[in-house]
């Protein structure tokens, strides 16, 4: 499913960040956002989410034909959008299995019908896929995992919701390599005209596995230039002052 974003202005409620980004990734394609620190990238992502500490004062948002600027953000999580955090955050008390079967239960809508040995099997799998232990299944969610196994997990809620859209926000970040390629493959299985991505970082070694069919790049909450992979090899040579300087 497609993602379009029209002159999108947001922020935070002293200080605006995004100042009019206009954005569109079509049906199946996988789009790279690189930028410096500061320059907006996880303020797109947790707009784009509907976080509602961040407020936006134009512009909108469409996934397909639906306005995510209308929707709460569970309703745009059932809707089919996906957001892997840059820091995931730790849930005592719940685990894994249980978190999953309900999410999935309800990106589905297969409350009350749910067929529970289905989705344990579709889980095992997932996981072996992700090289995630089958223990993990009854650990709380992400407490006491490593930086590495919190980006699988992330990665393992994705392969189950099938989302429709996923932002990926610098899921790279302290990844060895061993455990960025696992990342890398999890988010190839889903590659296809029934998933789109956004995926935004700040180095090229993830797009060496995840190749991207256009690039962004943002600085000071625009984005500042468009165009094909070739740009990742002209940011890591030059970095992004050479951006600033080309314009």
């Amino acid at each position: 499913m497609n993602l379009k974003i029209e002159n999108l202005k947001a922020g935070l409620p002293d200080k605006e960040i995004l100042q009019g980004i206009t954005l569109e990734v079509p049906p199946g394609e996988i789009h790279a956002l690189m930028g410096p620190n500061g320059s907006g990238k996880s303020t797109l992502a947790n707009v784009l989410a509907g976080h509602p500490q961040y407020e936006v004062s134009g512009g909108n948002i469409f996934m397909g034909d639906i306005n995510l600027s209308e929707l709460e953000a569970y309703e745009r999580a059932r809707a089919g959008l996906f957001l892997a955090f840059q820091y995931p955050v730790e849930v005592p008390g719940i685990t894994v299995g249980k978190f999953l079967k309900r999410a999935v239960e309800l990106r589905r809508g297969e409350e009350g019908r749910f067929n529970v040995s289905a989705y344990i099997k579709e889980l095992r799998t997932a996981m072996d896929h992700m090289g995630i232990d089958q223990k993990f299944i009854n650990r709380y969610l992400n407490e006491g995992f490593s930086g590495g196994e919190k980006k699988r997990m992330e990665v393992l809620q994705m392969l189950m919701l099938k989302p429709d859209f996923a932002v990926l926000d610098e899921t790279d970040s302290g990844l060895d390599i061993d455990a960025l390629q696992i990342v890398a493959k999890g988010i190839n299985t889903l590659r296809g005209e029934d998933f789109s991505a956004l995926v935004i970082t700040h180095y090229q070694r993830i797009l060496d596995y995840v190749k991207p069919d256009k690039v962004h790049v943002m600085v000071e909450g625009r984005i500042i230039l468009s165009g094909g992979p070739e740009i990742v090899d002209e940011l890591e040579a030059k970095g992004y002052d050479w951006v600033k300087d080309s314009l």
